[in-house]
């Protein structure tokens, strides 16, 4: 029966009496077994590096390929290198799948050291990773396209022809199984990056949300070809081109910006109150998405596919109001973004009302600042004019100066809203 990572993992540390550490083919760092924190033993420089940097050292790895672990089938020991930083004797169990090496699980060796039977069944467990690490590698490598399919398809029978797709590639399990959605925007690249680096990506692809692509044209990993798709947008159909939230929407650039793409990832989950996955990914992603001030945002869990339009759009929505609201970000959780989650559903047409269209011209920014400082504050001027700086005198004469180019009146309930909304879906 297959587990996931930490799982199987934690297996293989039950069996073997010793702390294991699983890395890809790459070195970079999936799961760890706990050890126990008295044993100190349990530990050494390169572990602890591993395990906090997710990578090891150029020499590091020098020193362990050079005793053939790529070729290996079976367990492989390897001595200390105090030169190299290794200072523990070391097993490695190679995970191959298909006569494939696609990763490694390593363990300290001390004496007496696990048993020709014990490293027999650890093998064993290794062969299930194997066959985890190829569905994922997979699916991050040929299920870019259905992704695409799903994010780009019109409502009705379109959508639910390629949410069916999408299903029927991912399996029964894994189509069924806890995710949420993520989206990365800017993202520079017009194509996504391997999934070899990213545990629990089923799938990803890139959105095109430049100019000339209403429907919301997406990339893949393993495919150079893009599809456009219907008039509705990246969403599955929730929001029109050009609207937030849409496939223009998604992109916190605009237009005519050099970042026509956002990059969209669908994340399997254990737990749905286990989001610090999903936020280490979004971090890593954010880090090579080739835009300086690239956001992220990302869905309420959802189980089965059904949703996946749904989650998309509050996905981008999540990523837009990070970049809108720095105190969001630089990766925000949907459920959480409070009068965004409405406001990037509006229109973009109908996002700014005539009566706040003359206090948001930049010659009156200070104006709108303050405005929008003294609505965060529930109306309270001590608590607005110490947040300023200012002195209530100010405050006033700048309310006041705001009434007059609104038309609005800040003591009338309504006024406030109009305005407190037209402030916040300004900054989208």
């Amino acid at each position: 029966m297959k587990g996931d990572y930490q799982d199987l993992v934690d297996e293989i540390s039950a069996l073997l009496a010793v702390p294991a550490t699983l890395e890809n083919r790459d070195f970079g760092l999936i799961a760890f077994g706990a050890h126990d924190s008295d044993d100190d033993t349990a530990m050494d420089p390169v572990r602890t590096r591993s395990i906090l940097t997710r990578k090891s050292t150029p020499a590091v790895r020098a020193w362990f390929e050079g005793f053939g672990i790529a070729r290996a089938t079976g367990p492989v020991r390897i001595p200390a290198a105090p030169d190299a930083g290794v200072f523990r004797d070391r097993i490695c169990l190679p995970v191959r799948h298909r006569g494939i090496v696609l990763g490694y699980v390593w363990l300290l060796d001390a004496a007496p050291g696990p048993t020709e039977a014990q490293l027999a069944a650890a093998m064993d467990v290794t062969a299930r990773i194997g066959t985890l690490l190829a569905d994922e590698e997979r699916a991050g490598a040929d299920l870019s396209r259905e992704l695409r399919a799903v994010l780009t398809a019109e409502r009705g029978w379109q959508y639910d022809m390629a949410v069916a797709a999408l299903r029927t590639a991912l399996g029964e399990a894994g189509a069924e199984g806890l995710h949420t959605v993520v989206c990365v925007t800017p993202w520079a690249a017009a194509d996504a990056p391997s999934s070899r680096s990213l545990p629990g990506t089923a799938a990803l692809c890139t959105v095109r949300v430049g100019p000339g692509s209403p429907g919301g044209r997406a990339r893949g990993a393993a495919d150079g070809e893009a599809d456009s798709a219907g008039a509705n947008g990246a969403a599955g159909g929730g929001a029109r081109a050009g609207q937030p939230g849409g496939p223009r929407g998604a992109a916190a650039g605009d237009d005519d910006g050099p970042d026509p793409y956002a990059l969209a990832v669908l994340v399997r989950l254990r737990s749905a109150d286990a989001l610090s996955p999903v936020r280490t990914a979004a971090d890593r992603l954010r880090a090579s998405a080739g835009a300086a001030e690239a956001t992220a945002g990302f869905a309420t869990p959802r189980r089965g596919l059904t949703d996946l339009n749904t989650a998309w759009l509050e996905a981008t929505s999540a990523a837009r109001a990070a970049r809108a609201e720095t105190g969001l970000g630089p990766v925000a959780d949907w459920s959480e973004i409070g009068p965004y989650r409405m406001l990037t559903a509006l229109p973009a047409d109908r996002a700014h009302d005539p009566a706040v269209r003359e206090l948001l011209d930049r010659s009156h920014a200070e104006l709108a600042r303050t405005a929008e400082v003294f609505l965060d504050h529930s109306g309270q001027a001590g608590r607005t004019a110490a947040a300023l700086g200012i002195h209530r005198q100010t405050l006033y004469y700048r309310l006041s100066r705001v009434e007059q180019l609104t038309g609005l009146d800040l003591g009338e309930g309504e006024d406030r809203l109009l305005l407190h909304m037209a402030l916040k879906a300004a900054r989208l």
